[in-house]
């Protein structure tokens, strides 16, 4: 099925497998979720927030990224029991790139000058390691 779709154009690269969800109502079973979800493909796993800080919060992980895209496109906005959901792809910290925006240029002379100021403070030759 995924062939019959004409997936031939790349994908921005914040799209994955994981989106999170927020503005969820406190009360949504896992259920729900799946029969809201599953409309746009196959989901390998559902993590509803449980906690007072979590709550009204969500993970849903596609087993195809497409499926995921799909569910972004379609479910931003959407009214579920009275309340305006919001879906994004989910962004891991360690993707986030020390605090700094995706769109900005990566300092690549200043990284390698703070690497060679920690390899003088340890003592670290090259061969040595």
């Amino acid at each position: 099925m995924a062939a019959q779709r004409g997936r031939s154009g790349r994908l921005p690269p914040e799209v994955n497998r994981c989106i999170f969800v927020k503005n969820l109502p406190f009360e949504i079973s896992a259920d729900e979720m799946y029969d809201i979800f599953g409309k746009f493909g196959a989901i390998r796993q559902i993590r509803l927030g449980t906690k007072a800080e979590t709550r009204g919060k969500a993970f849903v992980v596609y087993e195809d990224i497409y499926d995921a895209k799909n569910a972004v496109d379609h479910l931003s906005g959407f009214n579920v029991c009275g309340r305006y959901i919001i879906v994004l792809y989910h962004q891991p910290k360690s993707l986030k790139l020390a605090g700094r925006a995706a769109s900005q240029p990566y300092d690549l002379e200043a990284r390698k000058q703070r690497l060679e100021k920690l390899k003088s403070k340890y003592g670290v030759t090259p061969g040595h390691y």
